[in-house]
C-alpha cells in the first residue's frame, strides 16, 4: 500500500487506511492526555475538579442607566453604548448636538449627593479616622 498514491487505492483499501489512522490517533491522543493530566497533578491541580469548575456562564454586569432621552418620545432612551438609535442619528443629522439629549440628574438629587446621606462611605470613613 503506497500512501502517496491515494487516487489509485480502492474504497476498501482507503477505508482500512482510515481505520488505521483513527486507531493510531486515538492511542496518541489518550497517551498525550494522560501525560498532561500527570503534569497537572504534579502542579497540584485536581484535573477532575478543575474541568468541572470551569463555568461558561455569562458574567454578571452592573446595570447601565440611560444617558440620553428622545424628547419626542421620553420612553426611548439610550445608555451611550452600542449603536446609536435611529431617533438619535436622525436628530444629529438635522444639526442638533448629542449633549442636547443628555439626561441630567434632578437638582434635589445632586444636592443630596453633594451634602451626603448621613451614612459615611468607605472613603469618608477613612478620612475621618485618619
Amino acid at each position: 500500500m503506497n500512501p502517496h498514491n491515494l487516487k489509485s487505492m480502492s474504497m476498501d483499501e482507503l477505508w482500512s487506511l482510515h481505520e488505521l489512522v483513527v486507531s493510531v490517533l486515538a492511542r496518541k491522543i489518550s497517551s498525550e492526555q494522560a501525560g498532561l493530566e500527570q503534569k497537572l497533578r504534579e502542579l497540584g491541580q485536581n484535573t477532575a475538579d478543575s474541568v468541572k469548575k470551569v463555568s461558561h456562564a455569562r458574567r454578571q454586569y452592573p446595570r447601565v442607566f440611560p444617558k440620553y432621552r428622545n424628547p419626542a418620545r421620553p420612553s426611548e432612551t439610550w445608555a451611550g453604548r452600542g449603536k446609536q438609535p435611529r431617533w438619535l442619528t436622525a436628530e444629529l443629522r438635522s444639526g442638533k448636538k448629542l449633549d442636547d439629549f443628555r439626561i441630567r440628574p434632578s437638582p434635589d438629587r445632586r444636592g443630596a449627593a453633594a451634602q451626603g446621606s448621613g451614612r459615611p462611605n468607605k472613603k469618608t470613613a477613612r478620612r475621618r479616622s485618619a
